[in-house]
């Protein structure tokens, strides 16, 4: 039984995918708890429609991120951090919070979670991993200075 699925669903396939499974399966789990639907002539048509206007939406993102991706290079992020009294190490430590702050300050608004950084706990430059889109990261310097 050839079915379209609705969802990821582990060790069978991903999202808009074609698979074939045993027909018991498709019957009592797949189809009626909405995670697949029958493979048939139109449907076939209709994922391909869509999977095609998705590859555009796609390039689309994958474009605009790559603008951002060349602007956040070449800009000059200062992070303000207390410092203690050796003037070296700051007071708690500088996290991905402080550093999309910074951002939005420069009027990039990029969400939290696709942000990397290390235990950043000293005055100095480091830098920061940022996923802009699921093909594309960029690695962005900034540095720490006292407040």
């Amino acid at each position: 039984m050839n079915l379209i699925l609705l969802e990821n669903i582990e060790n069978v396939g991903f999202k808009d995918e074609i698979v074939s499974v045993k027909s018991g399966f498709g019957r009592n789990f797949l189809i009626p708890r909405g995670k697949a639907v029958l493979a048939t002539e139109t449907s076939v048509k209709q994922l391909n429609e869509k999977l095609k206007q998705q590859e555009r939406k796609e390039e689309e993102l994958i474009t605009a991120a790559k603008k951002i991706a060349e602007e956040l290079k070449n800009i000059e992020l200062k992070i303000k951090a207390k410092v203690a009294e050796d003037k070296k190490k700051i007071f708690g430590s500088i996290n991905s919070s402080h550093f999309i702050e910074n951002l939005s300050t420069l009027g990039y608004d990029i969400d939290k979670r696709f942000v990397k950084l290390g235990m950043i706990k000293e005055l100095g430059k480091y830098e920061a991993e940022v996923r802009l889109h699921r093909n594309l990261s960029v690695t962005i310097p900034f540095e720490v200075i006292k407040e």
